[in-house]
């Protein structure tokens, strides 16, 4: 039996995938934010809805076209990848927060699952969230506004990646933070700048040039831009460099992830 056991261990070392221990990670967290969708789905496409309508009255009328696009065309695809995103966070930092918390984080650690594993299953309902949630807001646009993605395939690949992006960020932030508050605190002061400040209301074009600079550095801008592209077929930059960057930076933070789940940092102590 111990030789058996030693055998199996070493397959298991070399490669094999835990497909079971995969599927039901991915299968909780789906089913963890399906469970509350009032919360999780119907509350964010409600909020997206706000930001159109306050937009649309407070400032539609008297701001015009930007880039020649109608003002209320130009920032749908903003909010909805800035609801994707937030959403995606969210989902992965919330779920390692309240395990923490809770102290059965170890109920997901004991299981033979590797660290890609965990990051795969974490990232799965991450993407799955936001992009239920990119569904709907975008059935929404069509049936009120009428508009319909110009390059639907583009727009879905913008809306996976920038759900993997802020997901893969969202499993950094649940296993740094401790507590309900220093989660609160990352996400006020780091996701939101980086959705509202990133090209979602207006077109970077207008910038001076310090904040033009600083905002073609931020992942979250080639996030939008691209998702404009998608939807309405204008963007401040070409879509497959955003893409090419949002790759990137998507890889390197699922790589930190991966870093800290094989360590343990801050989740084994």
């Amino acid at each position: 039996m111990d030789h058996s056991t030693h055998i199996a261990h070493g397959t298991r070392r070399f490669g094999r995938v835990n497909w079971l221990g995969l599927y039901t990670l991915g299968r909780r967290e789906i089913l963890r934010f399906a469970s509350v969708w009032t919360q999780t789905l119907l509350a964010p496409l409600v909020t997206a809805g706000l930001f159109m309508v306050i937009f649309t009255i407070a400032i539609g009328p008297r701001r015009g076209d930007v880039m020649g696009v109608d003002f209320v065309m130009f920032i749908a695809p903003g909010i909805l990848m800035m609801t994707v995103i937030q959403n995606a966070f969210a989902n992965t930092s919330s779920s390692i927060v309240i395990s923490k918390v809770q102290g059965n984080i170890v109920d997901t650690l004991m299981p033979p699952l590797a660290p890609l594993e965990l990051v795969l299953g974490y990232l799965a309902g991450g993407v799955a969230r936001g992009l239920v949630v990119a569904t709907a807001i975008t059935v929404a646009f069509w049936l009120v506004l009428g508009l319909a993605p110009a390059h639907p395939i583009i727009l879905l690949g913008f809306v996976l990646m920038g759900a993997a992006f802020l997901a893969a960020l969202g499993m950094i932030a649940g296993i740094f933070a401790n507590k309900f508050d220093q989660m609160a605190a990352i996400t006020n002061f780091v996701i939101t700048p980086l959705a509202f400040l990133s090209g979602t209301f207006y077109s970077v074009e207008a910038l001076p040039p310090g904040l033009y600079q600083i905002t073609h550095v931020n992942p979250v801008f080639y996030l939008i831009d691209g998702a404009r592209f998608g939807m309405i077929g204008v963007s401040d930059s070409s879509p497959y460099l955003g893409f090419g960057i949002a790759s990137l930076s998507t890889v390197a933070v699922c790589g930190l992830a991966w870093v800290f789940f094989k360590t343990g940092y801050r989740i084994k102590s």
